[in-house]
């Protein structure tokens, strides 16, 4: 079996749909990120030009600008593939599960660590459509482990829920110490 390849092979370009969209969103992010190197670094008087803090950062933003805009020119030249904004559609529902995420990161200092994650974990089944009691039950036993193994075994330190303070005292100890 020969595993040579033809130049025109090595680069070949696999479109997909919302590959111009990307490549607008890349190059458009990192010449902000570029605009910023000014206000996010310094730059040392007398050091040398490898050792300055912003060297490196210029280096690799310049060059994420010249790929991106790389990137952005070979999109434009190349065929139109129908289906774009359903692609992007797709990148934006995606985004439900990061705010899926904050949500939970918002609640755990309110409810406590362990009811949000059961509560996350349950309702995240349930939004996937894993609705049977068993599937369910599964989810908030595995959150269950999963804030014992954290909290107990490997003694992360995590912040209590508020709720715990309404608890009976040496209830609320356990909870606080344990969950």
């Amino acid at each position: 079996m020969s595993r040579v390849k033809t130049l025109q092979s090595l680069f070949k370009r696999c479109r997909r749909p919302g590959d111009i969209v990307f490549a607008w969103v890349a190059l458009l992010v990192s010449l902000y990120l570029l605009s910023q190197i000014m206000d996010q670094t310094s730059w040392r008087n007398g050091g040398k030009l490898f050792a300055q803090p912003r060297f490196w950062p210029a280096v690799s933003l310049v060059g994420m600008v010249c790929f991106a805009a790389l990137h952005l020119f070979g999109s434009a030249l190349s065929e139109r593939i129908h289906g774009r904004w359903q692609e992007v559609g797709l990148w934006l529902a995606a985004l439900e599960f990061a705010g899926w995420f904050i949500a939970y990161a918002v609640a755990v200092p309110y409810a406590g660590y362990l009811p949000s994650t059961i509560i996350c974990a349950t309702l995240l089944c349930w939004r996937m459509d894993y609705r049977s009691r068993k599937v369910l039950g599964a989810a908030a036993l595995a959150a269950l482990i999963i804030v014992v193994l954290f909290k107990s075994f490997l003694q992360v330190k995590l912040p209590s829920g508020l709720v715990y303070e309404v608890l009976p005292d040496g209830l609320r100890q356990f909870m606080l110490i344990y969950f």
